[in-house]
């Protein structure tokens, strides 16, 4: 595809990396906040618009992965864009009160104050992780 056609046309052909994946920013319909960054696969992006709910590829797990089976804290998708040369998405969803395996509303819980030092922002937790993610 040449490049005029793929930041200026309709066909939504997205560019993955060479391991099969698309870096995917989701934010907060209500809010505006970022709650975290994963990657999709071709199936997650099918899953997604499928199901109008978030799918991710988890690259720790190596597997499909449908954001809230566990915890209960689906994403509903309302909106999907991608850039301009189709190499990263951009989800806007509603979702329950938390984004981040650790209990917090978002991903983005600490703020960079130097080379080595972060502060806690927004730190709060919302939910128990160890409650929710009983190990077996």
């Amino acid at each position: 595809m040449d490049k005029k056609a793929l930041e200026e046309g309709l066909a939504f052909t997205p560019r993955f990396d060479a391991n099969g994946l698309i870096p995917c920013v989701a934010t907060c319909a209500k809010t505006g906040a970022v709650l975290m960054v994963a990657y999709m696969n071709d199936e997650a992006i099918c899953k997604t618009l499928e199901t109008g709910e978030a799918h991710y590829w988890s690259r720790s797990r190596g597997a499909l992965w449908h954001k809230g089976a566990t915890s209960g804290h689906i994403q509903k998708i309302i909106e999907m864009r991608t850039d301009c040369d189709q190499d990263c998405l951009w989800i806007t969803v509603e979702s329950t009160e938390a984004a981040c395996h650790t209990g917090r509303k978002s991903c983005f819980y600490r703020k960079v104050i130097s080379r080595g030092t972060l502060e806690p922002v927004d730190a709060e937790r919302v939910f128990d992780p160890d409650a929710v993610y009983k190990k077996s």
